[in-house]
């Protein structure tokens, strides 16, 4: 017992427990991913039958240390290289790591690991542990080689061993777990045992290569996979706070993007690869505006696709039926809300050509529009719930009011459509985004979304109160702007155009090159 004193038997101990462990990191790597060769319910169990038919076999190996030390005697010479029995070993066990980890490198990148159902893909249970048990073999070699070279003393490298294995088998499930939740890492650790297995070869035929220079790589690489899990992580984390639906359109429409890029190639001549060209990037421009129309429209509001109070055309049942009738013949819709007086005082909903008819009977315009009362939802509605709304509706409008019973304008089933598939114009209306050259005309009253997508590379809803390109401008600017004023709204720089005291009527946008140029590096 008093070798126990000896300082140096424990500093020797400590040493060699760590080094053990160090070198036992690749074993236990490549262990974790044998068992995931396993259904889950087994891969436990071959862990620890195979670390303990391990453990036997290392105990074994330090017992016979003497023939062990015998190993590096030449045995035979092939031109300039001499053989002993270590490096045939090494030889042989550097080759088996280079095709291991070649054969799993292959399926990983194939996606081909794990594949079928009932059981297909599994390997049997028997034949991991017998590779988990060579494999130990070819790193226990290595491993009681050190030992021999470190201490003098069998006990100490036998206690050594035992506590280097016990380590092993408490981290072999969670390391399987984490390689398992993290594909390159797993590449990653296959390609160590690529650099390892080809270390062993160069050691079986007589070049040795420093340890430290591989831990050093390994090191290196490891702090460079540490940055990578870090950066996904915070990506994961910011796009956490993404709400769902933006996720998915965002995801899907990287495929559209993909498609569009992808489609030329689809031809194996000249000419028809350049019609796939044209026309599909034309047709794509347009899916991806409605996929992503149809993914976001649960997240906006009424506000954004409702036509506003100031562009409703309303009938005033208090005026002339000479009034009445010209305003019907000069306007292009075919559904008229009537009130009386002001919008707000509302009696009903009737369509144009009854209405006309109506006026030539002499029927009176009020009470015709109270047999067909307007249907009214609040302004705090859903696009979703909306739509089971406009189906009652049966081909009518439904009144948008606020909290207050004031009008805040009237939602159409062409209203949804263009909020998903991009503007309708009517007959007496212009487009509410003209391209000029390398900017746009846009009129105050355009909804955000629509210049969103029409522009490209820019957010423009993230505050729920602003719907309109005209909201957006007042909110930047602090109060109304006057015409010829300019402000910059992150990337894009809005020239006012038309305003008057109360609103803003048209703007010009120009987007920052330098916004695009990074959208393309992305």
């Amino acid at each position: 017992m008093e070798f126990l004193m000896d300082p140096t038997v424990w500093a020797g101990l400590l040493t060699l427990v760590v080094l053990e462990i160090v070198l036992g990191i690749d074993n236990l790597v490549f262990i974790a991913i044998l068992a995931d060769k396993l259904p889950p319910r087994q891969r436990d169990k071959a862990r620890i039958i195979g670390l303990s038919l391990a453990l036997i076999m290392r105990l074994g190996l330090l017992s016979l240390i003497s023939w062990m030390v015998t190993l590096t005697q030449p045995l035979f010479s092939v031109a300039s290289f001499t053989f002993s029995g270590r490096d045939l070993i090494m030889l042989l066990g550097g080759l088996f790591l280079l095709f291991k980890a070649t054969t799993e490198l292959h399926e990983r990148l194939e996606n081909r690991q794990h594949e079928g159902v009932h059981g297909k893909g599994y390997a049997s249970f028997w034949v991991v542990v017998l590779q988990i048990v060579v494999l130990d073999a070819v790193f226990s070699l290595d491993a009681v080689i050190t030992a021999v070279g470190m201490v003098n003393d069998l006990a100490i490298m036998m206690v050594a061993v035992v506590i280097a294995m016990a380590v092993m088998l408490l981290a072999s499930k969670p390391l399987t777990r984490f390689v398992n939740q993290h594909p390159t890492v797993v590449v990653l650790c296959l390609s160590f045992l690529l650099m390892i297995g080809l270390s062993l070869v160069a050691e079986g035929f007589g070049f040795h290569i420093p340890k430290g220079y591989l831990y050093a790589a390994i090191g290196f690489s490891i702090l460079i996979e540490l940055f990578n899990q870090i950066a996904r992580h915070n990506f994961i984390k910011h796009q956490s706070i993404l709400p769902l639906r933006a996720r998915t359109a965002a995801a899907v429409l990287n495929l559209m993007q993909g498609k569009r890029k992808t489609a030329p190639c689809a031809s194996t001549t000249a000419e028809p690869a350049s019609l796939v060209q044209v026309s599909g990037e034309a047709f794509v421009e347009e899916e991806r505006y409605m996929i992503n129309g149809v993914l976001t429209l649960a997240e906006r509001s009424l506000r954004s696709i409702m036509t506003p109070r100031g562009e409703i055309s309303w009938v005033d049942a208090s005026r002339s039926d000479t009034d009445i009738r010209t305003q019907l013949l000069s306007s292009p819709h075919s559904l008229f809300p009537v009130c009386r007086g002001e919008l707000d005082e509302l009696i009903g909903v009737v369509r144009a050509k009854e209405l006309l008819v109506a006026l030539d009977q002499g029927v009176d315009v009020a009470a015709m529009a109270a047999m067909t009362p307007a249907i009214v939802v609040p302004e705090t509605l859903d696009p979703i719930n909306l739509l089971s709304v406009l189906r009652r509706a049966k081909g009518s409008f439904v009144i948008v009011n606020n909290e207050f019973g004031v009008v805040q304008g009237l939602v159409t089933p062409l209203d949804v459509l263009e909020a998903i598939a991009g503007e309708f114009p009517d007959a007496d209306e212009t487009p509410e985004i003209i391209a000029d050259g390398a900017s746009w005309l846009v009129k105050g009253s355009t909804d955000l979304h629509a210049l969103q997508q029409r522009i490209g590379g820019v957010s423009l809803t993230g505050d729920g109160d602003v719907a309109t390109v005209a909201g957006m401008v007042i909110a930047a600017n602090g109060h109304i702007p006057r015409q010829g004023d300019i402000i910059d709204v992150g990337s894009l720089h809005i020239e006012v155009l038309e305003a008057n005291d109360y609103r803003v009527d048209l703007v010009r946008i120009t987007k920052d090159p330098a916004a695009d140029s990074h959208d393309d590096e992305r």
